[in-house]
Formats: structure tokens, C-alpha cells, sequence
């Protein structure tokens, strides 16, 4: 496996395998017009690049090889537009971790949450905060097993319609 950043030439492949992760666990929660405008304004290739272009904003990519697709991604803010909801002082956003929905259970996200409480506390951060659906036990357990508990109830909106989330920290 290749651990690797985003660079601006990965960002159709990295629009690309954020929908289609998106679509295989949630597409079915969504009206089409709710989801399409989601989709647009989070994984069009142009929202992509101008993340990748974003100082604040870091992606962390994994492949099979040089130059083979995506197989993961893990996208996180140095600054948590969380902080609110605690009183760490300098706490990462981690805003997506998705795996190629064909890969999951092969260690690819924990190898990018790996990379990611290094990179937070390789930045001096003191907290890792991300939000989860509420209806979603499989990544709240992924996330229990790094310690990360629960300090909030949030929302999250895809077009009109209104999600429950949890808002996860972990201290570091």
C-alpha cells in the first residue's frame, strides 16, 4: 500500500471515490435532488481541487502502486470548525475517511487514521474532532476503538434535508 497527499492531478479520482463511498452508504437516505446537490458542492472535481489547493485542508491518499487508483482517502481541517463544542484549544478536523466501498475491512482506514493522529500531533494539535451519522454503528466503533467519545449531538445537511450526527474527540 502507498500512503501518500493529494496533488491537483488527483482531483477527478479523488471526486470520484469520494461519491461513490458516499453513495454506497447513504445514497439511499437521500431524495435524488438532495443528493445531487450535495454531491455537487462536496465531490464535484472542481470542490476537490479547490481543497487540495486549500493550505488549511490536507488529503491523505492510499493506492495499490504508483499510479493505480484510489483505494482510501482521509481529508482533514487544521482547524475544526468544531472548536465550540469543546475547550481544546487546537483541535484537526478529520472531515471524511472512505474506502473504495470494494476495500473496506482491508486496513486502509486504519492505516489513514494511523497517519492522521501523527499528523495532528505532529502540528501540535490537542484534539481530533469529526462528526458520524448517528444511524452508522460500524464507524462509531471504528472510532471507539481509537478512543474518540462522543461529545456532542450536531447536524448535518445533505441538500434539504437535515442528518443527527455525533461529534467525536479524541484528545491527544
Amino acid at each position: 500500500m502507498i500512503l501518500r497527499d493529494a496533488t491537483p492531478d488527483d482531483a477527478r479520482a479523488l471526486a470520484t471515490l469520494g461519491r461513490d463511498s458516499f453513495c454506497a452508504a447513504f445514497a439511499h437516505l437521500y431524495r435524488p435532488e438532495d443528493l445531487d446537490a450535495f454531491l455537487q458542492s462536496a465531490y464535484s472535481e472542481e470542490a476537490i481541487a479547490a481543497e487540495i489547493a486549500d493550505p488549511g485542508i490536507r488529503h491523505q491518499l492510499t493506492a495499490d502502486a504508483p499510479g493505480s487508483d484510489l483505494t482510501a482517502f482521509i481529508k482533514v481541517r487544521l482547524t475544526s470548525p468544531y472548536a465550540d463544542h469543546s475547550d481544546a484549544k487546537e483541535p484537526l478536523c478529520l472531515g471524511q475517511l472512505y474506502t473504495a466501498p470494494a476495500r473496506t475491512g482491508e486496513g486502509l482506514g486504519a492505516a489513514l487514521m494511523d497517519w492522521c493522529l501523527q499528523f495532528a500531533r505532529d502540528c501540535g494539535k490537542d484534539a481530533v474532532q469529526l462528526s458520524v451519522y448517528s444511524d452508522n454503528p460500524g464507524a462509531q466503533r471504528f472510532y471507539q476503538r481509537y478512543g474518540f467519545e462522543k461529545i456532542a449531538d450536531i447536524d448535518f445537511w445533505v441538500g434539504q434535508q437535515r442528518d443527527h450526527e455525533f461529534l467525536y474527540e479524541l484528545r491527544l
